[in-house]
């Protein structure tokens, strides 16, 4: 009797959406590789320039989902450092992350949130 009550028990739970567990995001198809502590860093820090306000925040928000959408993690993370690197000032350090590949890395940032700027602001 066990036997027949489990494959039963768990066709239910597959029929039933919101009893079946939740597929992962890449199940889903979705991206969202970015860690919430990255997320979050990036609203503070738009909000910021943006005037701290709740409507800010929204479109922070919205500005981070949009950059993620196009931008796996990896890639903006190499180029938030490059660009960190850059700002170190003039020194050989600085000139090592202004070759080809860096400023290509740069560039794929821009260019995520020039349309996370079209989209969200």
């Amino acid at each position: 009797m066990r036997l027949l009550i489990l494959p039963v028990l768990l066709a239910l739970l597959a029929a039933a959406p919101g009893l079946a567990p939740a597929a992962s995001a890449a199940e889903r198809g979705a991206v969202n590789d970015y860690p919430t502590a990255a997320r979050a860093d990036y609203v503070f820090a738009c909000m910021t320039v943006n005037g701290g306000t709740q409507e800010a925040l929204g479109r922070c928000s919205c500005a981070v989902d949009v950059i993620a959408s196009i931008l796996p993690y990896h890639d903006y993370e190499e180029a938030e450092t490059v660009l960190r690197m850059r700002n170190l000032g003039g020194g050989y350090l600085a000139q090592t992350f202004r070759v080809q590949e860096s400023n290509q890395m740069v560039e794929r940032l821009q260019e995520a949130q020039a349309e996370a700027d079209v989209r969200c602001f």
